[in-house]
């Protein structure tokens, strides 16, 4: 029971009340201020919970309590990675000598080995007896051939032979040159060696053209020889009427001999004959002017008709 202080004109007049107290049991009254206080009524019913106030600040730590017994054990955890391997403890004592094994079978033979060095040569053994003698071998391979020995003086004079056949030469001309002044220049390739000067001459049939050329005025076969002095390797060849004669062609491969021809042409009428450089070649030929001393050197072209062949009138 709650006592109800009504202090409104309102709440009196509907409680018939006046000014003062007065105890109603009704809900809208105020709590009485003045009126004595009655027995306390029942507990009232649980009000309905409030909403949860915010979170005070964090108490302090308490005290460490009593260490609580100890729990089972739990299960075996995974198993860890392997740790790095330890240093390596000291050597132990070395044990016991064991019992001897028994003896294995006998291994293979060992590669030869490398061949000693020779030993000092053993003396000399006594002479044995002679043996029979062998059968001859055959002959050994023919020797080289012994150098050429010196040449043996000459032998006496040979009788003198009998008197041959007269000849047959129906003329003759010498044509020659004497160096220096006579052929100053070189002798080109395909150019002829002069013979400016005439020498013994016989018969018509054989005349001078010019320094180099020379005339066969009958037709027939003529006997030639030419000797001349040369200062380098070379050749020299007959030429009949322009054209070289390949059989006549004379040469030397050093600086050390002349230059001799001898050959048998056989010539039209009024043919013309030269000495010259083959016009192959490609070296000039220098005619020497000293061969050999301090003497002018001559160069000689002799021509011998033989036969005449013209025909008869």
């Amino acid at each position: 029971m709650k006592i109800y202080n009504f202090t409104d004109g309102a709440n009196q007049s509907l409680y018939g009340g006046g000014s003062g107290c007065g105890c109603y049991q009704q809900p809208v009254c105020s709590p009485c201020v003045n009126c004595p206080a009655g027995a306390q009524g029942p507990q009232g019913p649980q009000g309905i919970q409030g909403a949860q106030g915010p979170q005070g600040p964090q108490g302090p730590i308490g005290a460490t309590g009593p260490q609580g017994p100890q729990g089972p054990q739990g299960e075996i955890g995974l198993t860890g990675a392997t740790g790095p391997q330890g240093a390596t403890g000291p050597q132990g004592p070395a044990g016991p000598q064991g019992a001897t094994g028994a003896t294995g079978p006998q291994g293979p033979a060992g590669p030869q080995g490398e061949t000693g060095a020779t030993g000092p040569q053993g003396p000399a053994g006594p002479q044995g007896e002679t043996g029979a003698t062998g059968p001859q071998g055959p002959a050994g391979p023919q020797g080289a051939t012994g150098a050429t020995g010196p040449q043996g003086p000459a032998g006496p004079q040979g009788a003198t032979g009998p008197q041959g056949p007269a000849g047959t030469v129906l003329g003759y001309a010498d044509y020659y040159a004497v160096m220096p002044t006579d052929n100053a220049t070189t002798v080109a390739p395909g150019a002829a060696v002069a013979f400016p000067q005439t020498g013994a001459t016989d018969g018509t049939a054989i005349t001078r053209a010019s320094d180099t050329t020379f005339n066969l005025v009958a037709p027939g076969t003529y006997f030639v020889q030419f000797v001349v002095s040369v200062e380098e390797a070379g050749q020299l060849v007959l030429t009949l009427n322009g054209a070289e004669l390949p059989y006549t062609v004379v040469g030397r491969a050093s600086g050390t001999s002349q230059i001799v021809g001898t050959a048998l042409v056989t010539a039209a009428a009024n043919s013309t004959l030269t000495v010259s450089n083959p016009a192959a070649n490609t070296t000039a030929l220098t005619i020497t002017p000293n061969a050999g001393g301090t003497a002018p050197v001559s160069a000689h072209l002799v021509i011998l008709q033989l036969t005449d062949t013209t025909p008869a009138a």
